[in-house]
């Protein structure tokens, strides 16, 4: 969520690497897909906990650190955040963090709505408190959306979206105390596209926020697999390799020049950009924003398209706000950044199971 990271190991490793990596993968056929594929099941009505959790898991988070914890009550949900998984170095404040647990809300909120029961999601003392009750059922094209959807961080294919279909998405983000700027002109999205570069070159010199990407970068199946989480190379369109391997490699294949091309060629592929922005720099806002930007994913993901994150404008401080300026938005924190199109289908990432993220029941 916070930065599109894309290991550009491919063309540098050469075929050599590339035939390597085949290899492994016909050696272990399915192992990671099958995991993939095993989280992302038909939601079950039992046991019923534990299902709406793993289906809250399938959330966007920044890097796939995802960042909860959740506990159940008489009452319903606990979503609390889990700040040993915190990122310091490119989301000090935490804005990511909680733009997380509302993404997982959103997601619950849906699963929950598809068996009938209505959540109610707010923030108590830190943590998101879901409270369930009986209602009709629901099973709405969000809801189906939830087990497809992914961040998709590979080139487009330029074509235009209908505008029925822009309103569609402009639609999924209404949310109190949110607002959405749908960016379809290229000239601005170039602009916005400058922006981008400016932060991205901040960030990839920065040694805090590269040590601290490279900590969740999962190059091989096996360590991906280890450990459910993080940014792992296949599902950004790369071989998997070794760690051993890829690594050493990684200083000379992955550089400030190389992802700018990646992220201008991105963009230009894009058939537009959405901003979304809260009316107040607090939790509660940035949890209405996760909530808001998961159903921008999941209604993009119902009409065929595919969405990236290209945050590095609202994360870097000095860059914010001339970006806030260029977009008109006054004081107001820009919070997110997507842009969407019609892409290709990536290997999608892992969650850790919902045993693994529950804590005893209040």
């Amino acid at each position: 969520m916070s930065i599109d990271r894309r290991l550009l190991l491919r063309g540098a490793l050469g075929a050599g690497a590339a035939s390597f990596a085949s290899r492994r993968a016909a050696a272990e056929p399915g192992s990671y897909d099958t995991a993939s594929q095993a989280i992302r099941s038909p939601l079950q009505r039992a046991p019923r906990d534990r299902e709406l959790v793993r289906f809250a898991t399938l959330a966007a988070n920044s890097h796939n650190t995802q960042p909860w914890q959740f506990s159940t009550s008489t009452t319903g949900f606990t979503i609390a955040p889990d700040l040993s998984r915190r990122c310091p170095a490119v989301d000090p404040d935490d804005h990511h963090l909680f733009v997380s647990l509302g993404c997982a809300a959103e997601n619950l909120v849906l699963a929950a709505a598809s068996l009938g029961l209505r959540a109610a999601p707010r923030l108590d003392n830190g943590s998101i408190v879901a409270d369930l009750e009986a209602a009709p059922v629901v099973r709405s094209a969000l809801f189906e959306a939830i087990p497809q959807r992914q961040s998709t961080r590979a080139r487009y294919d330029g074509r235009p979206v209908a505008p029925d279909v822009l309103a569609s998405l402009e639609k999924a983000c209404s949310e109190p105390g949110v607002s959405a700027m749908l960016i379809t002109d290229r000239k601005k999205m170039g602009a916005v596209g400058e922006y981008v570069l400016q932060g991205n070159s901040a960030q990839m010199r920065d040694k805090a926020f590269m040590d601290e990407l490279v900590t969740w970068m999962r190059f091989s199946e096996a360590d991906a697999l280890t450990t459910k989480d993080g940014l792992f190379s296949r599902a950004s369109g790369n071989p998997a390799l070794p760690t051993w391997i890829a690594r050493p490699l990684l200083r000379f294949v992955f550089t400030e020049s190389g992802e700018n091309q990646k992220y201008r060629e991105h963009i230009q592929s894009s058939a537009g950009i959405i901003v979304l922005t809260a009316d107040v720099a607090d939790r509660a806002h940035w949890i209405a924003v996760g909530r808001a930007c998961q159903r921008f994913g999941l209604q993009a993901t119902a009409l065929g398209l595919k969405y990236a994150f290209i945050n590095q404008p609202v994360e870097i401080a000095s860059l914010r706000a001339d970006f806030a300026s260029y977009l008109g938005l006054g004081e107001r924190r820009p919070d997110i950044v997507v842009r969407f199109g019609v892409g290709p289908d990536l290997p999608k990432s892992l969650r850790r199971p919902a045993h693994e993220v529950m804590r005893a029941s209040q």
